[in-house]
């Protein structure tokens, strides 16, 4: 087991050791101070083989190495011997000069691409929009600030090109416009890693190609920037023809907020997978059923849709907010007693062991690339099911009931993420 603790000068890592082990002695390979255990380097490994033996806990420091990148999290899974450290970087540990002699491509002006792009100029950086003809967001990007072009002519100036554009459309988009005038020697970037990892786009040989994903909306991304704060960000790189792909990427990462906040080091295997199924299992597709059939549930019972909708929804943002806060356990310290026994007494008669090998299928299709095959597949055929299944969801009774309700909060859209005439 692991936490993630604070740092200051001296990072320390600390971590309990509960488990069968065959001596008291510390874990051979690593020193109780060490500057690099398990996995070295910004690039380099990340697991070290231990032994087991009798039950103890134990606890240890980890100082900086030479480099001074941390490793501020330990993963310990005894069955199979071996200790995960996880990587994660601030501001400190990147070089932001490295793009300040980069002219960066940001593809795409949606969610993520207004994010990148006003991030990146605002932390000094020199930046260029690549956007279609008739692209409805030439004129906010304009409106921003930023200098914009055609899709192709920004990727041919650029030194770093960020492909910050829908899943279904970077296939195409790359073909048509980047692949011509991608040289040697040029970084391609993804906001995410679907289109690689799924192989989905194919870069050539000669170019160096990273991920810089951020764990949050666009528009979240954008906000907490200018608030002086950030979003946590995972970093990947997939080809280092330069032999610093990963220091571009890290300084990426910092420049649009992420070193703020910390950026953690992955594959683009591992973040595609997981944020597939985050979002399908738990952050979209299993919020918003179980809203809708909480709201169902109640509805068909008799009480009225306003009670409804707040008990399932409203409300929905308030425990939210405190598991964002503080996790599980500060949720459950804010919330009465009463919440809180049928919380634990009653939550797995929700979410059961069925529900549970039905996220472990979703997770094999996701793995398979059988989802990525029937999204691209729905794409091509022009999105017919997904429009009907969109249809639904807006003609549901829970979404004109809180239209009705959200109009007695003025409030609310006063100060919102998004805001369609501008991101």
């Amino acid at each position: 087991m692991s936490k993630l603790l604070r740092r200051q000068r001296e990072l320390r890592i600390s971590y309990s050791i509960l488990a069968e082990r065959k001596s008291s002695a510390f874990p051979a390979g690593l020193k109780k101070t060490c500057g690099y255990a398990a996995g070295t380097g910004l690039s380099g490994g990340g697991a070290a083989k231990m032994k087991g033996g009798s039950t103890e806990k134990q606890s240890f420091s980890a100082r900086r190495g030479d480099s001074g990148i941390p490793f501020p999290a330990v993963e310990i899974n005894f069955a199979k011997e071996e200790i995960n450290i996880m990587k994660v970087f601030y501001d400190k540990d990147a070089d932001a000069n490295l793009l300040k002699s980069k002219r960066i491509a940001v593809i795409g002006y949606g969610s993520q691409g207004h994010a990148h792009a006003n991030n990146l100029k605002e932390s000094g950086n020199d930046v260029i929009v690549g956007l279609h003809a008739d692209s409805k967001s030439w004129k906010k990007a304009e409106d921003a600030g930023l200098e914009v072009t055609f899709a192709r002519e920004a990727a041919e100036k650029a030194d770093v090109i960020m492909m910050a554009v829908p899943d279904e459309l970077g296939p195409s988009i790359y073909k048509n416009d980047i692949e011509p005038v991608l040289t040697d020697g040029k970084y391609l970037a993804f906001a995410h890693g679907f289109g690689i990892h799924f192989k989905k786009i194919e870069p050539p040989p000669g170019v160096n190609v990273f991920m810089v994903a951020p764990k949050g909306p666009g528009h979240l991304v954008r906000s907490e920037y200018s608030r002086g704060r950030g979003v946590p960000c995972l970093m990947a790189v997939h080809q280092d023809v330069s032999g610093d792909a990963a220091a571009v990427a890290l300084a990426y990462a910092s420049a649009i907020g992420g070193g703020r906040a910390g950026v953690i080091e992955t594959t683009f295997k591992e973040e595609t997978e997981t944020d597939l199924f985050g979002e399908q299992a738990v952050l979209c597709g299993g919020l918003t059923s179980l809203i809708q059939a909480g709201f169902e549930t109640l509805t068909e019972a008799g009480y009225s849709p306003e009670m409804a909708y707040f008990e399932c929804l409203h409300e929905m943002k308030l425990i939210v907010d405190l598991l964002y806060e503080g996790g599980i356990g500060n949720m459950r310290y804010s919330i009465s007693n009463t919440a809180e026994y049928g919380d634990l007494t009653r939550g797995n008669r929700i979410v059961t062991d069925a529900t549970k090998a039905e996220m472990k299928k979703i997770l094999g299709e996701i793995q398979s690339g059988e989802f990525a095959d029937e999204w691209m597949s729905e794409c091509d055929n022009g999105k017919e099911n997904f429009k009907r299944l969109e249809g639904e969801g807006e003609r549901h009774q829970i979404e004109e009931v809180g239209a009705r309700l959200r109009a007695m909060m003025p409030w609310l859209s006063q100060e919102t993420l998004v805001n369609t005439a501008k991101n």
